[in-house]
């Protein structure tokens, strides 16, 4: 009862956000929104034990491959016009996660070669080469200007009435219902047969591989979930931004990926959203209303970093648990407590 009393809560809370908020306080909203889908995808992967540092390029990944397959001016005028002048934006968007995976598949075959503080630094040599390849290519990515005049989402019909896309608080909608149908996706994922073995591969490899396990598919299936979810985030901010270009997926945003995971935590599947949501609140709500400056932001951060690493290794999910076990512990008292003696 308790469980879904928290739900109905967030669920109000959810809706009614931008009722009460400005308008850049929508904005930030939607990437925020934007941001629990890219954490959430994250830890996919690092179910398996393997930590990432390429995870925001192949966020980008799928936002250049939904930016050019919506409006295909790379290609000759004759075979866009035989296209249909490009794909329509919602499946523009599917098609960015699967590009998106699909480029994690070619990379699993080098990087699964290696494991722990090695795969970290392959992932980060990959992501930079193509992340360098799009500054180099001004066909059909832009070069370092990136793309510009990304088709945005089409306005929803509702009967007579028009929903723009345009509009923070629409696109705020659409962003929740997307990470929304995504997060149940994952978490079925997590609880599911495959999940258990992406968390035996974690915690006990060999003794996995002894039962016949083979951990580099396992680890392989992760990584491509991951991204195809990742690519789906990527979709959804560059067609919001209407641009993308090389230096909003460089190592910053990566970094900020990797704070926002560590300080949550990634024992339990809110961990992560609880870490996004409660940075991204103090970062861009509390400091920025205060006037404090980005240097001194980025200097709070790392020294929020560290507090929980230092006070709360497991991270903001483990205080969460112990206020959920001292909640249990009073509730069991009370019971007992309330039953009568049995002479």
């Amino acid at each position: 009862m308790t469980r879904w009393l928290g739900f109905a809560i967030l669920a109000v809370l959810l809706v009614g956000a931008p009722f009460v908020l400005s308008f850049s306080q929508q904005e930030i909203a939607v990437f925020l929104v934007i941001n629990v889908l890219i954490v959430c995808s994250y830890r996919l992967l690092t179910l398996t034990g393997e930590w990432s540092l390429g995870h925001f390029v192949i966020v980008g990944v799928g936002g250049y491959a939904s930016a050019l397959l919506s409006k295909p001016t790379w290609l000759p005028p004759e075979t866009a016009a035989a296209l249909g002048g490009g794909l329509p934006v919602p499946l523009a968007m599917l098609a960015g996660g699967c590009v998106a995976a699909l480029v994690a598949f070619v990379l699993s075959f080098p990087l699964f070669r290696l494991k722990g503080f090695y795969f970290l630094i392959g992932s980060f040599a990959a992501g930079e080469v193509i992340r360098l390849m799009w500054k180099k290519f001004r066909d059909p990515f832009g070069g370092p200007k990136g793309l510009k005049s990304v088709e945005g989402f089409p306005d929803i019909q509702l009967g007579d009435i028009s929903l723009p896309m345009w509009d923070a608080t629409n696109y705020y909608y659409l962003c929740l219902i997307v990470v929304g149908l995504s997060l149940w996706v994952l978490y079925r994922i997590e609880r599911s047969r495959i999940g258990l073995t992406f968390h035996a591969l974690h915690w006990q490899d060999k003794l996995a591989e002894s039962v016949g396990v083979n951990a580099w598919r396992y680890r392989m299936l992760a990584f491509v979930i991951a991204s195809f979810f990742a690519g789906i985030a990527g979709a959804l901010m560059a067609h919001y931004l209407g641009t993308v270009n090389p230096n909003m997926f460089d190592v910053e945003p990566m970094v900020f990926v990797l704070i926002w995971v560590i300080v949550g935590g990634t024992a339990t599947f809110y961990g992560p959203i609880l870490g996004v949501v409660v940075l991204t609140v103090l970062n861009e709500i509390v400091l920025r209303e205060l006037g404090v400056a980005d240097q001194m932001r980025h200097l709070i951060y790392g020294l929020l970093l560290i507090l929980a690493v230092l006070f709360l290794p497991k991270g903001l999910e483990s205080g969460i648990e112990r206020l959920r076990s001292r909640f249990r512990r009073r509730e069991d008292s009370a019971a007992r407590a309330a039953q009568p003696d049995v002479a």
